[in-house]
Formats: C-alpha cells, sequence, structure tokens
C-alpha cells in the first residue's frame, strides 16, 4: 500500500473512532464553542458535559472550511439531540448528499471532516484535523488513588 492511501486510511479510521467515542454524547450539552487561531489558520473547540458521573469531551477541530453556529447566545448549555462526524474524503470519490455543496471541492482540497450537533442551537463545522479529548468524570476523579 503506498502511503497516500495508508494516510487517507488514517484520517478515515480517526473519524470513525471519534464518531463511536461521541455517539454516546447525545445526552450531553454544549458547554461553550470556542474559536481561535494557530500556525496553520483558525481553529474552533467544542466543550460538551453531562454531568459529574460522565467525562467531558473537548472535540478540537483546526484546518476549518466551514462552520456555522446557531444563536451564540443559544450556544452555551444547549442539548444535543444529535452529533454526527463524518469523513469527507478527497476527490474522485463522492461526499454524502447534506455535505455537498459546504465547500468549493478541488483536487487540492485533502480528505475532511464534519462535525454535526444538532438541537436547539447548531454547531456545524468542516475542517482538515480532529482531535477528540476526553477527561475523567467528577466521579472518577473524586476517587482517591489507590497505591
Amino acid at each position: 500500500m503506498n502511503d497516500a492511501v495508508e494516510a487517507e486510511d488514517a484520517v478515515r479510521n480517526r473519524c470513525l473512532r471519534a464518531a463511536r467515542l461521541l455517539a454516546p454524547c447525545e445526552s450531553y450539552f454544549v458547554e461553550r464553542v470556542s474559536f481561535g487561531t494557530v500556525d496553520d489558520g483558525e481553529c474552533v473547540d467544542v466543550f460538551l458535559r453531562e454531568g459529574p458521573q460522565k467525562p467531558d469531551i473537548v472535540i478540537s477541530l483546526a484546518g476549518l472550511h466551514h462552520i456555522k453556529t446557531g444563536d451564540s447566545a443559544a450556544v452555551p448549555s444547549s442539548f444535543i439531540d444529535e452529533i454526527l462526524l463524518d469523513y469527507l474524503p478527497r476527490l474522485p470519490h463522492p461526499w454524502p448528499d447534506d455535505a455537498t455543496g459546504l465547500i468549493d471541492r478541488s483536487a487540492d482540497l485533502p480528505e475532511l471532516v464534519r462535525l454535526r450537533i444538532t438541537g436547539p442551537s447548531e454547531v456545524d463545522v468542516v475542517a482538515s484535523c480532529l482531535t477528540v479529548y476526553t477527561a475523567m468524570s467528577d466521579d472518577e476523579a473524586s476517587l482517591p488513588l489507590h497505591e
């Protein structure tokens, strides 16, 4: 297998693992959405929280190509009805129908990831880099250390 195919498989596999990790987060709330810049451009972090018994989750996306959020006042503490993560391959491979037209596709465009969170507010991001961080739940963190 050549390096390009292995790299594409790595991005696809990362998306699949992240999608499985995020699937149970439909009972969570969007605590906040933070925007920033990194060396390669803009980034966004989406902080998810359910409560003390479940771990907090941070979804970090960099290399932004598309971002849409609902009413910024409604985003914090917005209940998550659905959270989806899609892998968007390079040309000539097709994208899901609902992703077509979000951004202009060209041969130079790398494979991408799309995060969609729906509920009272919406977060829709297409980016080239995805990282999902999971913290210990408050309940786990309060347990004494065993040596």
